[in-house]
């Protein structure tokens, strides 16, 4: 009888099903951004989708803290899931990331972000730099622009003074070198920094002109093919969480993630940028720098290039580099 009653009791376990893992994502982007509905949401419903209701995604309408927080937030547990820049985190723990934030790197977000995933992920040991959590992607936006209210960049003295919002990193460093003034703000604050006059312009992409109510803050927009900067982004989950999913849901899971999700999330980047453009059209004065402007940039950007993979220990930064150029077709390298 005792046999029975476990064969029975089996039975019955065997046949309920457990109850859904839910993850918990912090986001501090507007619940509205483009990347939110078209890149993060559509692979929350995807998590569900592959899982067969297993796992679940619940993306928080408020952030669970400030977007610099946002990493150490997943590490820690604070929240499951969580996103952010590599460079709002001010210490230098993710070194490496900074292959993608350098000037003349591509146009295309998505094909930026699968070289990204390929080449920081894979040859610059992306997932060292993540230590506990688990990369779920690594992605960048579309060509980077720098934007005032003060005047047109027609000689890199033009540059001299203006008050920049940069994201931190390598921007920061090119802004300064040109000699203007970078000032560190997330994305969020900008509207009131701009608006008040507390800052000239700002590094930003299109999408974000709008995505932030920028448009009558600006006047000029310069942009270089290749982009002036790029911006690195995490999308991670706490290890241990993630160890608590089946290994076959964390298996599907990966096959949505990573170069899926570089994709995706590289596509909705590009349709928001072009969505700008059009929303924006003659209102603000866009132009390509002078050459004597590009020549300035180059010789800087060269210089912080050099730096950066000159500081690395055990990677090659300057074949990285070139490696990611080739794959985004850029300086026919």
């Amino acid at each position: 009888m005792k046999s029975l009653r476990l064969a029975l009791a089996g039975l019955i376990l065997s046949a309920t099903p457990l109850a859904a893992q839910d993850l918990v994502m912090s986001s501090w982007l507007p619940p509205k951004h483009p990347i939110v509905v078209n890149a993060f949401e559509p692979w929350a419903e995807d998590v569900e989708k592959v899982t067969d209701g297993r796992v679940t995604v619940r993306i928080m309408g408020k952030p669970l803290g400030s977007p610099p927080a946002h990493f150490d937030m997943a590490r820690d547990g604070v929240a499951d899931i969580t996103y952010g820049l590599h460079s709002f985190t001010e210490d230098d723990r993710f070194t490496r990331a900074k292959l993608g934030q350098f000037s003349f790197l591509g146009d295309d977000a998505v094909e930026n972000s699968k070289a990204y995933w390929a080449i920081y992920g894979g040859d610059l040991d992306a997932a060292k730099e993540h230590e506990g959590t688990h990369l779920l992607g690594l992605f960048m936006h579309g060509p980077g622009l720098l934007h005032n209210n003060v005047r047109k960049i027609e000689k890199p003295e033009d540059m001299q003074g203006l008050k920049i919002r940069v994201p931190g990193g390598y921007v920061a460093d090119l802004v300064s070198a040109l000699g203007a003034a970078p000032l560190f703000m997330s994305s969020p604050e900008v509207y009131e920094k701009l608006s008040r006059g507390v800052i000239d312009g700002v590094a930003f992409t299109y999408e974000a002109m709008t995505a932030f109510n920028l448009t009558d803050y600006i006047k000029y927009s310069m942009s270089v093919p290749g982009g002036i900067y790029n911006t690195t982004w995490f999308f991670v989950i706490n290890e241990d969480k993630w160890n608590e999913i089946s290994e076959e849901d964390r298996a599907a899971i990966d096959a949505i993630s990573g170069e899926a999700f570089a994709e995706r999330v590289g596509k909705a980047w590009n349709d928001a940028d072009d969505k700008a453009k059009e929303e924006i059209g003659d209102k603000v004065d866009f132009y390509e720098a002078s050459p004597e402007v590009v020549a300035a940039l180059t010789k800087a950007a060269d210089r912080l290039e050099a730096a950066w993979a000159d500081q690395l220990s055990g990677y090659d930064g300057a074949a990285a580099l070139a490696k990611f150029r080739k794959m985004t077709g850029v300086r026919g390298e």
